[in-house]
């Protein structure tokens, strides 16, 4: 069976729609509308009315180029809404056998059981670590045996306000969304390899007025981060120092961008306020003033790495991918600043996907492709997705009924079973764990019981 997706990626300088088909074995690129980004600053929703004119543009422009409607809507939102936190849940197995059903149910459980802030929303609840029993790191506990399955996880949350007024401006462009993914999370998708994923990789999208960063540790997202640091600070720069407007600065990074010239050559720029008059600049100059932009971009990252706790295993190094990425010797800076760890330039992944247009093999439009990829079905391998759907293997599980309302329902004897509530309390300092201690006797009334499970929430 196949569906028509739309994947739109909603840039602070581009916004990218691409409609594909999607079959059971394949993905065709069907068509491509790109238009300039307005009503967009550094990641955030400034003015609703002009990012829907955008947004619906380039929807238009990829409509006339497929020449068919699309089924399903997936859009980007950037990492300047995301915050992260790690959690824990644990469920008994009842049937001795672990299925779909539990791991829904373990997930929703360190899902309920996170402390995110009222005024953030989930948007991915990503699995790092399962326990089945006494056996830990598990990384697919299904159809394994057991009787206690825990599991630990990676939460993303969003603004809720600025997640609405994104949602506000993608239904004026008269659309109907089907998921959100973190643009970081679609471009990973696209340029990772499962070799990459399993050593441990960072993922870094350098943008046009930001920066995101993803960490896979054994096919995990484990960390997350965001700089609001991209392309056209390199402009601004460059207008700056160069006194030249700033479609001449964007200009001259175009056709001269370079971290490693050495060229004596000048270039006639027109001066900042009085455009007929011109002035000579030195290349060497237009180099100096990239690389120093580039160079103070890249030890930002780098120490977020160094601060995540995760950069000693990081075993496949560093994976730049972006529009920034165009830059000549960006590869041999990037090397130096994160200490000689490997660093691969990444383009999306052609693999599996039909009628790539050339202008879509661009580092730039990793995360259009990656929201596609996305839909597809090429996601972790067990997610809970923005509409709090459990996401595994091409298929989802639609949200269950809150886990108190589940509980009110089952009996002393079913609440034993089902949860090992006879004793269970928070550790010490620990929002996001459950310790399960050593059986007392659990009949003791109704009352204490509820009183016992009030505990959990």
């Amino acid at each position: 069976m196949s569906s028509i997706i739309l994947g739109i990626d909603i840039g602070s300088t581009k916004i990218c729609a691409i409609i594909a088909q999607h079959d059971e074995d394949s993905i065709k690129i069907l068509g491509a509308g790109i238009s300039k980004s307005q009503g967009i600053k550094k990641g955030i929703i400034t003015n609703i009315e002009s990012a829907a004119k955008s947004i619906k543009n380039a929807i238009n422009d990829a409509k006339r180029v497929a020449g068919t409607h699309y089924e399903k809507v997936v859009i980007s939102i950037s990492g300047a809404y995301a915050k992260s936190v790690d959690s824990h849940g644990v469920v008994n197995v009842p049937n001795k056998e672990i299925g779909i059903k539990e791991i829904n149910r373990v997930l929703q459980m360190a899902n309920h059981n996170a402390n995110i802030p009222n005024e953030y929303e989930k948007l991915h609840v990503l699995p790092y670590n399962f326990k089945v029993d006494d056996h830990s790191n598990i990384d697919d506990p299904l159809g394994m045996n057991g009787a206690r399955l825990e599991a630990r996880v990676h939460i993303i949350t969003v603004l809720q306000s600025s997640l609405n007024n994104l949602k506000k401006a993608v239904k004026s462009a008269s659309l109907e969304i089907d998921n959100i993914v973190l643009n970081g999370y679609a471009s990973s998708i696209a340029v990772l390899n499962e070799d990459e994923k399993e050593l441990g990789v960072a993922v870094i999208d350098l943008g046009g007025s930001t920066s995101n960063m993803i960490m896979h540790l054994g096919s995990a997202i484990r960390y997350n981060d965001f700089l609001a640091v991209g392309s056209t600070n390199i402009t601004n720069d460059l207008s700056i120092a160069l006194n030249t407007p700033t479609n001449a600065a964007e200009r001259v990074k175009i056709d001269y961008g370079s971290l490693i010239s050495d060229s004596n050559d000048v270039i006639e720029l027109p001066i900042m306020g009085d455009e007929k008059t011109t002035h000579s600049v030195s290349l060497e100059i237009v180099s100096n003033v990239i690389f120093a932009r580039v160079e103070e971009t890249l030890l930002i990252l780098a120490k977020s790495i160094q601060d995540s706790g995760f950069k000693e295993q990081l075993g496949a190094g560093i994976v730049l991918t972006g529009g920034l990425v165009k830059l000549d010797g960006i590869r041999e800076l990037a090397v130096a600043i994160f200490n000689n760890m490997p660093v691969r330039i990444a383009k999306p992944n052609e693999n599996n996907i039909e009628g790539m247009f050339d202008t879509l093999k661009n580092p730039e439009y990793s995360t259009a492709i990656g929201l596609i990829l996305y839909s597809a079905g090429k996601f972790t391998p067990y997610e809970m997705d923005s509409n709090q759907q459990l996401r595994y293997k091409d298929a989802t599980i639609e949200p269950s009924r809150d886990i108190k309302e589940i509980l009110g329902e089952k009996d002393d004897e079913n609440l034993e079973e089902e949860f090992h509530l006879d004793d269970i309390k928070r550790k010490p300092n620990d929002d996001f764990s459950i310790l399960v201690e050593d059986k007392t006797s659990f009949m003791g009334g109704i009352k204490k019981i509820l009183n016992r499970i009030t505990q959990l929430f």
